[in-house]
């Protein structure tokens, strides 16, 4: 497991610690802390609290939380030892079984998310308004939004393609994925992840308008070379990605001709909301 250490604050309130880890994309955190926050106790009654808990979900076949990875984390007295750690789900899963009032945001935050994921399976039009409203809540123009809004239409265009042609879901989506960002940007999703300073968060969502449309034009080529020829399994699907993608490539690489920079740009959403101008544009690529 590659990782980096961190400290992260929960509840807004007290420090938790956290592992950061790179290759699985998610956080790992010391569920003996999470336990303390929960419960307002220190560290060696929640480790108390903990067992019995864990003992008692164990009983009762709730392994979805009690299956946690054993993971060195830093002690008070700065030296390292093997604590439970969970995911978030896990921990979300952990806070359902905790009676605590500090607990119950989180609770009706849950309830809340679940009925509208239930909405939206119902009217998907829902999903949509609900990012839009989003996307304005966190600053993004108008004219960001609307190609956003887009590039989720041609991304659902593309993977009805590859469901078509057999391609399943999960690590051969991935795969499609990080080709196509390998060869028109030059790198594959994690490192761009990596290149703009980013950890768990939305690529898409963290792209500039250029680079949203120079994605969105290797997956719509992708998609029109998929309709013409209509592959067969992950393979085929594979040289088709790839060849929409590189029409991509060429375009960048004619812009960046033009332009004399580069329009794979290092500004992720923090960045561009910063530099973001009166008339809805972003500030220049890196």
């Amino acid at each position: 497991m590659s990782e980096t250490r961190n400290k992260i604050r929960l509840f807004e309130e007290r420090q938790v610690r956290a592992i950061w880890d790179e290759e699985a994309e998610k956080w790992w955190l010391s569920v003996v802390d999470v336990v303390a926050v929960l419960t307002g106790s220190d560290y060696q009654a929640a480790r108390k609290y903990w067992k019995v808990l864990k003992g008692r979900l164990t009983a009762e076949g709730n392994e979805s939380v009690t299956s946690c990875y054993q993971l060195k984390m830093q002690a008070a007295d700065g030296k390292f030892y093997k604590t439970d750690a969970a995911d978030t789900e896990q921990v979300l899963r952990l806070i359902q079984s905790i009676p605590s009032k500090k607990a119950e945001p989180f609770k009706r935050w849950l309830a809340k998310v679940g009925n509208e994921r239930i909405d939206e399976s119902i009217d998907p039009e829902l999903s949509i308004e609900r990012a839009i409203q989003n996307y304005r809540h966190l600053g993004y123009s108008e004219n960001w939004i609307n190609q956003r809004i887009k590039s989720i239409e041609v991304r659902k265009a593309l993977t009805d393609e590859w469901d078509k042609s057999g391609v399943k879901q999960g690590e051969e989506y991935a795969t499609l994925t990080d080709l196509m960002s390998r060869t028109w940007s030059g790198m594959n999703t994690r490192e761009y992840r990596q290149y703009k300073g980013l950890k768990k968060e939305n690529l898409r969502d963290n792209m500039t308008n250029m680079e949203l449309i120079l994605n969105m034009f290797a997956e719509a080529a992708a998609t029109e070379i998929s309709m013409v020829e209509q592959p067969e399994g992950f393979n085929e699907s594979a040289k088709v990605a790839s060849r929409g993608a590189n029409a991509a490539k060429v375009a960048r690489k004619q812009l960046e001709k033009e332009t004399g920079k580069s329009a794979v740009s290092r500004l992720n959403a923090k960045d561009l909301g910063a530099r973001r101008l009166p008339d809805g544009n972003e500030g220049g690529g890196g």
